[in-house]
């Protein structure tokens, strides 16, 4: 025999309590199991059915819901009471996942407040619903944050940039989506841009001594020509910019045609009606005297007709006014409050004329001038009509969630359940941590208006609507911008613009492609350290695992795994191993080499003196004669 042989962990393959073995699916933090929620099937509307099955596996946070409208709906209402009495008696605590509807108001055929007043009406239905399920007061109600297409960001060396941008016509509802583009422009003018060092200045607003006081723009000196092979990037912003530039400029241009139409028939035909003009204001020559003349009445119609064009122009232009003051910036607004200001000074000109002829042409010049200054391009009046998704969506989201918020208190008051508004992935509006931060901002805004609107004071409004609107931080969701190059410190920073809005857990775990939906742990979702900061600002929602792609692939239920990810202790109070460990805890043979090694063995050798035969001072029996475990006494 070899003198180095060796049998090493012939007793078990379980962990010790001296040298843990936590299992591969450990995430690193400990969750006790009585904080381990689970959502029932969103595809069934037997959630009475579905929370008894979750119950019987010992789970406390439980999620009931239905993300398709018909399906929540076809929930009766008294099932919601059931659910709570079956809550209560178990000591369960029951959140509510809303339907997904979109909250702004847009949908297949562009925005509309009715459809936003809608949705409005649905999410106060769910929310009373919630109530009813609801022992312990504050229900958290999850809602999509939008079901939108939105932004879509990538990390790049220079930081994060617009990968692909979704805007909608602020007028008519209508989306359309840009990507970056190369341009090739055949002028040198426009194959040029910033300096790299003077756009990362221009951008950090340090624009001291770059730009030019009397103009107001970036100086020449800090452009460079872009080689024509290589062509222009034109990012989603600028397409943007120049989508309502152009648009602008075509509704202008198309007012300058009928206007030059108007010049042309006042020019052919003034000479010869002008000299009759007043006699006509004065009613000294009729319509019946102007028919014994064809001419000068042929003419006089084509006046009436150029003044027509013209009162049209005027009435596009008032609505061109309009939309520039409606979208345009401040800046935008005080040049467009001087030009207004000038135009009315050449109208109040035009109306002291006493010559009729001249009256005309002095409208036709005012009308002229105000064109000229609209599309000036050194003012740069194009509006913002196509708005960036996520601005636009904002306000009207924001709007609803405050509304359906303050709804419920006035309803419910210090119970009223809470609106919880979850982060979508890459694709969809609002999926990164700024976004959502001003989503929330805006939906407490909203709020605080309809409180102090109610008598409230700002301060206690301001209160009411911390504690009233919150998020639902999904892990999952955020470890997709993976895919866009995203590393696990830039969603952390993600996740900390988000963080002090958080009142409610969702936990899934992917590897930054899919929303894949597993159980925590068997991704590379960085959930250790989201629960970490958590931990520190002292976060104490309800934490609810969704791992329904582990159930429809594996047919099985998610909670020994979970339990095992976050080495949940076996006892409640804490004391003793955790779940991963378990495998060490049957402490049988069986379990480390198997039926390869007799348990005789380990009765025998190490054993105490009580197992030893009796030959040797032990009370073993022994086999048949003869044995040396026989029983006889030695000879």
């Amino acid at each position: 025999m070899p003198g180095n042989y060796n049998i090493e962990n012939i007793y078990q393959g379980g962990s010790s309590s001296f040298t843990p073995n936590y299992g591969d699916v450990f995430t690193g933090y400990h969750v006790p199991a009585s904080s381990l929620g689970a959502t029932t099937n969103p595809t069934i509307a037997n959630q009475i059915a579905e929370v008894d099955k979750i119950l019987r596996q010992g789970v406390v946070p439980i999620e009931i819901g239905s993300l398709k409208p018909e399906i929540f709906e076809a929930i009766p209402k008294h099932h919601f009471k059931e659910i709570k009495r079956m809550a209560k008696l178990t000591g369960a605590k029951i959140s509510v996942h809303s339907p997904l509807v979109e909250p702004s108001g847009i949908g297949e055929g562009g925005w509309s407040e009715t459809n936003r007043q809608m949705v409005e009406f649905q999410l106060k239905d769910v929310i009373e619903k919630a109530h009813e399920a609801d022992h312990l007061g504050n229900i958290p109600v999850v809602v999509h944050s939008t079901n939108i297409s939105g932004t879509e960001w990538k990390m790049t060396p220079e930081g994060k940039k617009i990968e692909k941008l979704t805007a909608i016509n602020q007028e008519t509802g209508q989306m359309t989506s840009v990507k970056e583009e190369i341009k090739y422009y055949p002028e040198r003018s426009s194959m040029m841009e910033l300096k790299p060092e003077i756009e990362k200045k221009v951008l950090r607003g340090e624009t001291q001594g770059i730009i030019d006081k009397s103009t107001g723009k970036i100086k020449s000196e800090y452009y460079q020509e872009i080689p024509l092979e290589k062509g222009k990037i034109i990012s989603p912003e600028k397409q943007i910019r120049m989508l309502n530039r152009s648009d602008w400029d075509n509704s202008i241009s198309q007012l300058l045609f009928q206007k030059e139409r108007a010049d042309e028939i006042l020019q052919n035909n003034l000479p010869q009606i002008a000299h009759l003009l007043k006699d006509i204001a004065d009613k000294k020559i009729t319509s019946e005297t102007l028919n014994e003349f064809p001419q000068q009445r042929q003419a006089h119609n084509h006046l009436m007709n150029s003044q027509e064009y013209l009162k049209d122009v005027e009435e596009h232009l008032s609505s061109l006014f309009s939309k520039a003051y409606k979208y345009g910036s401040p800046e935008q607004r005080k040049d467009l409050t001087e030009i207004r200001n000038n135009y009315q000074k050449q109208l109040d000109n035009s109306s002291r004329q006493e010559n009729d002829l001249k009256k005309i042409l002095s409208q036709s010049e005012a009308v002229q001038n105000l064109m000229h200054n609209l599309k000036n391009p050194e003012l740069e009046l194009a509006p913002n009509v196509y708005s960036r998704m996520e601005d636009f969506a904002n306000e009207k989201s924001a709007t609803t969630f405050g509304n359906v918020a303050f709804d419920a208190f006035k309803k419910f008051g210090e119970k009223a359940p809470i609106i919880s508004i979850e982060n979508l992935y890459p694709g969809f509006a609002f999926s990164t941590g700024e976004e959502m931060n001003k989503l929330i901002l805006s939906s407490k805004e909203q709020f605080v208006k309809n409180a102090v609107k109610e008598g409230y004071s700002k301060s206690e409004a301001e209160k009411q609507a911390d504690k009233s609107i919150g998020l639902t931080f999904d892990v999952g969701h955020l470890n997709i911008h993976r895919k866009h190059g995203f590393t696990e410190k830039d969603l952390l920073k993600e996740f900390q613009a988000m963080a002090p809005h958080i009142k409610h857990l969702h936990l899934t775990d992917n590897f930054g492609s899919y929303d894949s939906h597993l159980p925590p742990g068997m991704g590379n979702v960085p959930t250790k350290k989201y629960l970490e900061e958590l931990e520190k600002q002292g976060f104490k929602g309800r934490t609810i695992v969704e791992a329904g792609g582990f159930i429809q692939h594996f047919g099985t239920s998610p909670y020994v795994p979970l339990l095992e990810a976050f080495g949940s202790p076996i006892y409640q109070d804490g004391v003793g191993p955790y779940w991963n460990q378990t495998i060490g805890l049957q402490q049988g043979y069986f379990s480390g080499h198997g039926e390869m090694l007799p348990g005789i063995h380990y009765e025998t050798f190490g054993a105490g003196f009580s197992n030893l035969p009796s030959e040797l001072g032990g009370q073993r029996g022994g086999g048949g004669a003869g044995s040396r475990m026989s029983g006889r006494q030695m000879e």
